[in-house]
């Protein structure tokens, strides 16, 4: 049998090791005539500064001496109060005091900067070509540590971790002041004020924006609007998940309805709940609870008769279509939170947003605050952000301080937020839950504190009188609205079902 060669072939790594060392050998996006343009044309005029001056910043420039040339320009058109004056001349001082600009040449790299000018038409071109060759030198940075982290380079993340800050370094770039933002002329803005008074006024009920189910916040407050930060503050047993739940599924149900009504097939919108102390099947538990009328504990213990499951079975069912999302994710980050919003406003909609409670939420992904308060600060900014950005309603949850036990008026103030930093000042409405039921629950007098018979019956029937005016009874204070009136709104609460509601003070 003679002996055959076997035609070579070319391994896969072989091929892989070729096309990566071609990526390396890639020279970064960049324009260097476009630079050398850009420059010559703000010298020769002040005006083409003004065409670039609200995205072009010197660190956008691919060229250091390029980008330190337009810093010292910048500097000085800013120190004349942008009113011009600058050129190679009145400039020529901060020229030759440069290091960095002698090392390329001085002013007769200045004068071929000037010799680069096509004119001062393009100017803002010439800004956008410099700053999208930025934006690709970004994307290649991120791209970059993608894969260095992947191999190993930061294993103090973990992988979802690392998932997390790739999106949090994107989100950064796409949202860039550079890119976005600027004067919006008046008119426009209130075209937009006239259409928002339009919708006010055509719409019963004096809502404008998203229901909360609660008669008197919404007459108050005129519903949950669009891009505002609302806090929900008070200390534990107060009900806050509870009034967080039963606004969030109030939003569903309305938005629901109205999908109804306009014959859609799914609603426009939806609500997400970030539930970072209870888990989905105990929110989900406690929603049932509510609608059904069966109280939790019966539910956990099993103690359920067959009527109370056949109402159980209906309300599952019409609980099941509403557009309500939970996620259970513990310690979630501000950029997991961010990211997982904008994918179901971009499968979904969103119309709510409900995180119960910021405190046990972490920075941005690669942050590392040096205080707690910071740390808060900065979830609260990022929480208002995500507000702005996503156009929806956040509503945070958050702890109080204990110093509010230690006083006889157990309602909650502003300075009782724990960890304020920046809650009350990145809050557009900040609300405090009460039940003074809670308190003077464990106020009961005992006969043992007492020298006779006759004065415990006289305490405790004072006490009972007490207990009967605030029996079922909740206070929804309403401490800071940025876009309206403050006060306190009765609630009617239910602790059987931890169910909230309007109170009915008069009846006919």
């Amino acid at each position: 049998m003679s002996d055959q060669n076997p035609t070579p072939q070319t391994s896969p790594t072989t091929d892989q090791g070729g096309e990566l060392q071609s990526l390396l050998q890639r020279v970064p996006p960049t324009n260097m005539q476009a630079e050398q343009a850009l420059l010559g044309a703000i010298l020769t005029n002040n005006k083409a500064y003004e065409s670039v001056s609200d995205f072009l910043h010197p660190s956008h420039f691919a060229d250091a001496v390029n980008a330190h040339l337009y810093e010292l320009i910048t500097r000085r058109i800013e120190r004349n109060g942008g009113k011009g004056g600058v050129d190679i001349i009145t400039m020529r001082g901060d020229f030759e005091a440069s290091a960095t600009l002698a090392a390329a040449g001085g002013t007769e790299y200045v004068a071929k900067l000037l010799n680069a000018m096509v004119g001062i038409v393009n100017a803002r071109d010439y800004g956008k070509v410099i700053h999208d060759c930025w934006v690709r030198r970004q994307l290649i940075g991120i791209g970059t540590d993608i894969v260095n982290n992947a191999f190993g380079a930061r294993p103090d993340l973990d992988g979802p971790e690392q998932i997390s800050a790739s999106e949090e370094a994107l989100f950064n770039l796409a949202t860039d002041k550079g890119q976005e933002g600027g004067f919006l002329v008046f008119s426009q803005a209130l075209k937009s004020a006239l259409e928002i008074a339009d919708q006010a006024y055509r719409h019963t009920g004096d809502i404008v924006g998203l229901t909360s189910g609660l008669r008197d916040f919404d007459k108050k407050t005129g519903g949950l609007h669009p891009s505002d930060l609302l806090i929900l503050a008070g200390r534990p047993a107060m009900g806050k998940t509870a009034l967080a739940t039963k606004i969030a599924f109030s939003a569903a149900r309305a938005l629901m309805q109205e999908a109804q009504d306009e014959g859609l097939e799914r609603p426009r919108g939806s609500v997400a709940i970030f539930s970072l102390e209870m888990s989905s099947e105990q929110l989900a538990t406690r929603i049932l609870s509510e609608q059904a009328e069966v109280s939790g504990e019966r539910i956990r213990r099993g103690d359920i008769g067959s009527k109370d499951f056949d109402r159980f079975v209906r309300v599952a069912t019409e609980l099941q279509r509403l557009p309500l999302h939970i996620d259970d994710t513990p310690a979630i980050s501000l950029s997991a939170m961010r990211t997982r919003c904008r994918r179901l406003a971009r499968t979904h909609g969103l119309s709510l947003v409900v995180v119960d409670y910021l405190q046990l939420m972490r920075p941005a992904i690669g942050t590392r605050p040096d205080s707690r308060v910071l740390e808060i600060s900065m979830i609260t900014q990022g929480l208002k952000a995500i507000a702005k950005e996503l156009d929806v309603p956040v509503i945070a949850l958050s702890q109080l301080s204990r110093q509010v036990e230690s006083r006889d008026d157990k309602r909650p103030m502003l300075s009782d937020l724990r960890e304020s930093g920046s809650i009350e000042q990145d809050a557009d409405a900040v609300m405090f839950v009460y039940r003074e039921e809670y308190y003077l629950q464990q106020r009961k007098p005992k006969d043992s504190t007492y020298s006779s018979p006759e004065k415990y019956q006289l305490a405790l029937e004072e006490w009972q009188r007490k207990m009967s005016l605030v029996h079922n009874k909740a206070e929804l204070i309403l401490e800071k609205q940025r876009h309206g009136p403050t006060g306190t709104i009765p609630l009617y609460f239910e602790g059987e079902f931890t169910r909230f509601g309007d109170l009915d003070s008069f009846h006919e």
